[in-house]
C-alpha cells in the first residue's frame, strides 16, 4: 500500500486525513510534516506519523500532498527538488498553482494532481475539483480522487479552467456565509432571534440544494415554481434583479479568477 505524505499540517491536511482515516487506510501509511509541534501531536493522536522536515516525509512517501499556502510554495518545491522523481506524484491544494508551475520548480515532469477543494471537507460535505496530469498512473489516479471523495463530492476539470473554478467551489462558500449572514441580520433587525433565525436560514440552503440537485428541475424552473405573479418572492426578486444580482455575483468571480491567476505568476 501506498505512503500518502502531508506537507503542512492545517485545516484540508486534517481534512484530508479524517477522510482516509475513516475509510480505514492505514494511519502508518500516512505521514504529516508541520513547522507547528501542536498540529504534528494532533496528527500523532490520530494514529498516523509525523516526520522531522519537508524533505524526510516527502523521501518516504509515494504521494506528496502540498498542504501549504500559494506564497510558501517556492521554497517548499526548492526543499522537495532533490528527491522529486517519476515515481512520486505531487498533490496541489493551493489556489493559482498551475501543474507546470510545480514541475517547473521541482526540475522534474512528475505526475501531478491539481486540486481545488472548500473547507466543508471538514464535515465531509466539501467539494473538490481535480485535474491530475497527463503521466500519472491509474492506480495513483484512483488514489487521489479516494483521498477527496471520501469527504464529499469529486469532479475532474480541464486544467484551463482551474482557476475559474475557485470561483465556484473554493471560494464559494464565503459567498454563502455572507448572503446567509445578510439574511440573518435582517431577521434580527425585525425582532425575530438570530439563532432561530439563522437554523431557518441553513435548512432552507440544504433543502434548496437538494431541490436542485434531485427535483430534475432547472434554476431558473425552480426559481418559478417559488414565485406567485404579485406575490412576496417577486417583490424580492425585482429588487434584486434591479440592483443586478446577478452581474454582482459573476464580477465577484471574476475577481476570485483574477486573484488566481495573479498567485499563479
Amino acid at each position: 500500500m501506498k505512503t500518502i505524505g502531508f506537507i503542512g499540517a492545517g485545516n484540508m491536511a486534517t481534512a484530508i486525513v479524517k477522510g482516509l482515516l475513516a475509510q480505514d487506510y492505514p494511519g502508518d501509511r500516512i505521514l504529516v510534516f508541520d513547522l507547528c509541534d501542536e498540529k504534528l501531536d494532533y496528527m500523532r493522536s490520530l494514529g498516523v506519523k509525523t516526520a522531522e522536515g519537508v524533505r524526510s516525509a516527502a523521501e518516504s512517501s509515494d504521494i506528496i500532498v502540498l498542504a501549504v499556502k500559494p506564497q510558501n510554495y517556492p521554497e517548499v518545491l526548492e526543499e522537495l527538488k532533490p528527491v522529486a522523481d517519476l515515481n512520486k506524484t505531487v498533490v496541489s491544494i493551493a489556489a493559482g498553482i498551475s501543474i507546470a508551475y510545480v514541475r517547473t520548480a521541482l526540475g522534474c515532469d512528475c505526475p501531478v494532481v491539481r486540486v481545488m477543494p472548500n473547507t466543508p471537507l471538514l464535515l465531509k460535505k466539501g467539494a473538490s475539483a481535480l485535474c491530475p496530469s497527463e503521466n500519472i498512473s491509474e492506480e495513483d489516479k484512483a488514489l487521489v480522487h479516494r483521498m477527496f471523495a471520501g469527504s464529499g463530492v469529486c469532479e475532474y476539470i480541464e486544467e484551463a479552467h482551474m482557476n475559474e473554478i475557485i470561483a465556484v467551489n473554493g471560494s464559494s462558500p464565503a459567498y454563502i456565509y455572507l448572503f446567509a449572514k445578510s439574511m440573518a441580520e435582517y431577521a434580527e433587525s425585525c425582532g425575530i432571534d438570530y439563532g432561530k433565525a439563522m437554523n431557518l436560514i441553513c435548512a432552507t440552503l440544504e433543502g434548496s440544494a437538494k431541490m436542485l440537485r434531485e427535483s430534475g428541475d432547472s434554476a431558473d424552473t425552480l426559481i418559478q415554481k417559488v414565485s406567485s405573479k404579485g406575490g412576496t418572492t417577486i417583490a424580492a426578486l425585482d429588487r434584486l434583479y434591479a440592483h443586478d444580482f446577478s452581474g454582482i455575483i459573476k464580477e465577484a468571480m471574476q475577481a476570485c479568477t483574477d486573484r488566481a491567476e495573479e498567485l499563479g505568476k
